[in-house]
């Protein structure tokens, strides 16, 4: 599966996970939005859960955005694509680790790589952080309870089970 990235630029570069995936060579980068091919695109505010249906459509392209939460929203729902929200999964990066639903955009793509049947990629495209491994082991069964449903309301099913254990 071919893994692109929607690249702003507005964060550290020294921390950007993006910058660090296109210098594995395992993302390309797009700073401009014509550029960023047609795909499921992450997107944090869609309506629909990121499921393995989603890889039925004949899409070989995962699409990620790689800027401030106060944007995203706006760069999302300009890009050409299906649009889909990860489900609840846990950051295991240095700076957010722990916490629901901060992933690092390398964090997002490797779930949605997991999601969609593709782990060993997924695995692949962690390599070049330390705590890549860490985020696959933390999140091992949500994740592969969310590769083995059909649908997206299967998938946000099961989210909502590690929502009610949360609270």
């Amino acid at each position: 599966m071919e893994v692109h990235v929607y690249y702003e630029g507005d964060d550290d570069p020294d921390k950007c996970t993006a910058r660090r995936l296109e210098r594995f060579d395992r993302a390309t980068l797009h700073r401009s939005m014509r550029g960023v091919p047609y795909g499921v695109v992450l997107n944090p505010h869609a309506e629909q859960a990121l499921s393995p249906a989603d890889a039925d459509d004949a899409i070989d392209t995962l699409v990620a955005l790689d800027c401030s939460w106060e944007s995203a929203g706006e760069a999302a729902f300009s890009m050409q694509g299906i649009h889909r929200a990860l489900p609840f999964l846990v950051a295991a990066n240095p700076v957010n680790y722990g916490r629901p639903f901060r992933l690092t955009t390398a964090e997002a793509l490797a779930a949605g790589l997991v999601i969609l049947g593709e782990r060993e990629q997924a695995e692949r495209l962690l390599e070049p952080f330390r705590w890549g491994e860490t985020f696959l082991t933390l999140n091992e069964e949500p994740l592969r309870r969310y590769a083995d449903c059909t649908d997206s309301s299967e998938v946000v099913a099961v989210q909502d089970d590690y929502l009610a254990d949360e609270e």
